[in-house]
């Protein structure tokens, strides 16, 4: 079954949990699966490598999840209006990827955290998208079609999905941030498989 790589770093559990709704709008679609993986944390000086496996949540990504999906969703925290460190860090070692050009031609998404609602949410998904265009993907993002981008209060762009967290990250996904989640997991892995099959033998 094709796997959509649900691709992601979150510190305070705000992207993983929009992460998980991407999965389930990605699952929504007959034929597809979500593959969620994650980036271990950085740090400005040099600390003991983190274990293989994290204790717990999604695994770490490797080259072969890359490889191996049809469609990408990239997810961050928002740090200063741009993605956090550790995910810029992995794709940063993406160089062979793109000589290779493993991610050319597969659709790919963003989704975002905030802790205010003038956070840099939308800055941060155009920035997520600038090393996606690098690897040749497609970006898909989310039409006006989808009335809760219309009426939400909360989180949600045309650019990707988005959470407004709170400043003590305690907010929970409101009923629009998910339905708006969902929504663009189905469309990536709607996009991916029309792709994918067009490109069977």
């Amino acid at each position: 079954m094709p796997d959509v790589l649900v691709l992601y770093y979150s510190r305070g559990g705000s992207v993983a949990a929009l992460a998980r709704q991407i999965a389930r709008g990605v699952e929504s679609v007959p034929g597809m699966q979500a593959r969620l993986r994650t980036v271990p944390p950085v740090a400005p000086v040099t600390q003991e490598a983190q274990p293989p496996v994290p204790e717990d949540g999604a695994p770490y990504v490797t080259r072969a999840d890359l490889a191996e999906c049809v469609g990408l969703a990239l997810g961050s925290p928002t740090r200063f209006g741009n993605m956090a460190a550790p995910l810029k860090h992995f794709l940063d070692t993406t160089g062979a990827d793109w000589a290779s050009g493993t991610l050319v031609g597969k659709p790919a998404a963003v989704f975002t955290s905030t802790a205010s609602m003038h956070g840099g949410q939308e800055s941060t998904l155009l920035s997520m998208h600038l090393p996606l265009l690098h690897h040749g993907c497609l970006i898909v993002g989310l039409p006006f079609s989808e009335s809760a981008l219309g009426s939400t209060r909360t989180g949600g762009t045309p650019y990707g999905a988005s959470h407004v967290a709170g400043p003590q990250d305690d907010h929970r996904l409101s009923d629009e941030e998910k339905a708006l989640a969902q929504a663009l997991g189905r469309r990536l892995a709607d996009v991916a498989r029309r792709l994918d099959a067009g490109a069977a033998p």
